[in-house]
């Protein structure tokens, strides 16, 4: 059959600040999407956070940009923020940047990764959540699973991944997509995802089977919402094992935690650090910032897990790194490049100090 994978994410509100998320608004969650279940609108469906972000990793039939799933997902953030509201939780409900739902969640605030596929003998997939970065967080760990032999040794030595993969990539500025072959355009495809704060991997595609292999989320909030509302907190699908990459080619991109934008205000890069989901409580700075993973087997739709994949201890040395990166940026303060460049700060107090000081600034004389 047809399966429907969506993740379907969103700040409603946080406890303490913007550190982790209430229990209580992830039991709301699970009511309301065990009510779906029962109505047979999912067919299974798993609620959890990472950081302050409520995560519901969903299974139905009903395709991509479904109304109805996205109306649930709608519905679902709306009762959790009205809850997080009698907490006083804080920014309860940021990520909703509209009153009404409108067909579908794309652009109205919450985080979308999605995709459909005929579910194979065994269905393996793996779940990346993260919090306090943008959502070109992705553009490395992706490269580095889909089209780099360091990294991924199947693309070598696997007939059925020796063809390569097909990115996606979406210039989220001018709202245009361009796909990129690799092996052969492995170059270009770097000219642009070298850029994460611009040009963001959406999908990847096997070559030869076209089978979808990855789906990530690019919506940018500032650029939604005009001004800093907090950071997008993205999440990525990726299906494992057979023609794609093995489970430990999936994850071990995050042994490196690369530096990407977030933190504090979402105004600074630091160290992406992989934690299991307990651990997601970024406190220090607001940060550093965090990635979670949640493996899964799917079978005729039912989510046969999860498996918290970054509660490994391997993972050790990267979080070692991650907090000695974290101390080493912190000491730059409000120097970039702690703090992210003013081209990138166009959502913060950057234009209003610029306008009250535009009649000191003068001409250099020569």
């Amino acid at each position: 059959m047809n399966l429907t994978l969506s993740v379907i994410k969103a700040d409603i509100g946080g406890y303490v600040g913007h550190s982790e998320s209430h229990p209580d608004i992830l039991e709301k969650a699970r009511q309301c999407t065990d009510k779906a279940k029962k109505q047979g609108l999912l067919i299974d469906c798993c609620v959890t956070k990472c950081g302050d972000d409520l995560q519901l990793i969903m299974t139905h039939q009903g395709g991509e940009s479904n109304e109805k799933i996205h109306k649930l997902a709608w519905d679902t953030f709306v009762d959790c923020t009205n809850l997080a509201k009698s907490l006083k939780l804080h920014g309860a409900g940021q990520d909703l940047l509209s009153d009404a739902f409108s067909g579908n969640v794309r652009g109205m605030g919450p985080g979308v990764a999605e995709m459909e596929f005929k579910e194979r003998e065994a269905e393996t997939v793996i779940v990346f959540m993260a919090d306090k970065t943008s959502a070109g967080a992705w553009n490395m760990p992706l490269y580095k699973m889909f089209a780099d032999p360091f990294n991924t040794i199947g693309l070598v030595i696997a007939p059925n991944m020796h063809c390569g993969f097909a990115f996606e990539v979406q210039d989220v500025k001018e709202h245009k997509t361009i796909t990129f072959n690799t092996p052969e355009e492995i170059y270009d495809l770097l000219v642009f995802i070298g850029a994460p704060s611009r040009y963001m991997v959406k999908s990847v595609h096997h070559r030869e089977s076209k089978e979808i292999a990855a789906a990530s989320s690019t919506q940018r909030l500032a650029l939604i919402a005009g001004r800093y509302v907090g950071k997008d907190d993205p999440v990525c699908i990726v299906r494992s094992q057979g023609e794609f990459p093995a489970v430990g080619e999936v994850v071990e991109p995050f042994t490196l935690p690369l530096l990407v934008e977030g933190w504090m205000r979402g105004s600074h890069h630091g160290p992406l650090m992989p934690v299991s989901v307990e651990d997601s409580t970024p406190t220090r700075f607001d940060g550093p910032p965090r990635v979670t993973s949640l493996g899964f087997q799917l079978s005729q739709g039912k989510l046969v897990g999860p498996r918290d994949m970054f509660a490994d201890k391997s993972f050790d040395n990267a979080r070692q790194q991650a907090l000695d990166a974290a101390d080493y940026m912190r000491r730059h303060g409000p120097f970039e490049p702690h703090r992210l460049p003013l081209e990138e700060m166009e959502y913060t107090t950057m234009p209003d100090v610029l306008k009250k000081l535009k009649g000191r600034f003068t001409d250099i004389k020569e």
